[in-house]
């Protein structure tokens, strides 16, 4: 199960840290990544990272601005983001594309 909190309204500029709570699997051992939908637009990805932790991949959209990081002691996932603006509103979910799983998401909403 992954179970995603963290999101909320926020003005340009600000932050927000993402969590995703991971359970049932071997979180340790397991690739994952931050996907965000917007209505009426198809999934964008927005991050990943390996199981270990050391190795990140961010999209071109939001790189230097948001930064994927886990602690798989708490098998849980992050994803911090700063300067955010307005094109960055989605609903932002967990994934692991070789498991197959997705969380609900939480909702993020960048507006003055």
């Amino acid at each position: 199960q992954l179970v995603e909190s963290g999101g909320g309204m926020v003005q340009p500029g600000g932050s927000l840290r993402l969590s995703c709570k991971a359970s049932g699997f071997a979180f340790s051992s397991t690739d994952m990544s931050w996907v965000r939908r917007v209505p009426g637009k198809g999934p964008e990805w927005v991050s990943r990272i390996k199981a270990g932790g050391a190795t990140t991949y961010t999209a071109e959209s939001v790189k230097g601005r948001f930064t994927i990081y886990r602690d798989n002691a708490k098998n849980t996932l992050y994803l911090q983001m700063d300067s955010l603006k307005p094109e960055d509103t989605a609903l932002y979910y967990c994934t692991s594309e070789a498991l197959g799983m997705s969380g609900r998401g939480t909702q993020v909403t960048v507006s003055s």
